[in-house]
């Protein structure tokens, strides 16, 4: 072991020479810096790892649209025919698969985020870049999955009875806010993940526990508080607890993204304000948040 005297003049002949530590944490705006100029690595990285990520697959890159399409299909059985959670719900069928096909983006990216440091410990010790372009490259990769489902998404809410109208230019804008806070998510777990392995297993059940919490296969509005009396306008049935807990539930990112596109796609559906205003602030405080709780720990990355 090298005593104190020699430590320090080895760290004084490498400043001398312009040497500097390579696990370090630069300061926030060098980080963002050097994350953008490798960006065509991440976007390189994000492609090459959908290219390959079912190169061993018969169905390829299908499987990305058919299994948020089979999960829909075996929640329709088990929660709108058995349970009759499409009660009072117009076009339950398209209410169901947008909700599907949007919870899986936000799920897929979690559990790419929280793989996303942990899987790639070679390569983070083998060469120097700022950590934070892998759970970024995963998110990415994502995003690109999500866009091809949501062209089918488009089609299957189309045949099951909806019409494009002007409300759809704004499919963009939600994608945008979901894959924000997705980014943010993954970022968190990538560092969660790195510190602790278990984390992977245990993950599956928490991202059940959100589905189930996200009114994916019911309305939480009908649920909550109730669906409105024809003859009354009052609500019945439900619960039948107060607005404010409904509105509570909405601040769930995930619901909150789900009402969002299901406002835009279906027809009948009317979501309350609380729900925009939710989707935005998580798109924006999920990102920075999401950023410093991951550049925070940038030097011990790769480390053990």
């Amino acid at each position: 072991m090298s005593s104190a005297p020699e430590q320090d003049s080895l760290a004084a002949l490498a400043s001398r020479h312009g040497l500097r530590r390579s696990m370090v944490r630069p300061d926030m705006h060098v980080y963002l810096r050097r994350l953008w100029e490798r960006r065509h690595f991440i976007l390189v990285y994000a492609t090459s790892r959908t290219a390959s990520k079912y190169s061993a697959s018969a169905l390829g890159q299908l499987w990305q649209v058919l299994t948020p399409l089979l999960n829909a299909g075996i929640y329709w059985v088990m929660f709108g025919l058995v349970l009759g959670g499409h009660d009072h719900i117009e076009n339950y069928p398209a209410f169901l698969v947008t909700g599907m096909f949007v919870f899986t983006f936000s799920q897929r990216s979690a559990s790419a985020g929280a793989k996303s440091v942990s899987g790639n410990l070679s390569l983070i010790r083998a060469l120097h870049f700022p950590r934070a372009a892998l759970p970024l490259a995963y998110t990415l990769q994502e995003l690109r999955q999500a866009a091809v489902s949501m062209g089918v998404l488009l089609v299957l809410v189309v045949v099951m009875g909806e019409f494009p109208t002007w409300f759809w230019l704004m499919i963009p804008v939600a994608l945008l806010l979901q894959t924000m806070f997705n980014t943010g998510l993954s970022l968190v777990l990538a560092r969660v993940g790195a510190s602790l392995r278990d984390v992977n297993q245990l993950l599956p059940f928490v991202l059940r526990t959100w589905l189930y919490a996200s009114g994916v296969f019911f309305s939480i509005q009908y649920k909550i508080v109730g669906y409105p009396d024809p003859a009354t306008g009052k609500p019945v049935g439900g619960v039948g607890l107060p607005q404010w807990v409904a509105d509570v539930m909405y601040l769930n990112p995930a619901a909150s993204t789900i009402e969002f596109m299901r406002d835009i796609l279906i027809h009948a559906y009317n979501p309350r304000p609380v729900v925009w205003l939710s989707c935005a602030f998580w798109a924006l405080a999920g990102l920075l948040l999401g950023l410093w709780y991951f550049w925070r720990a940038e030097a011990r990355y790769g480390r053990g």
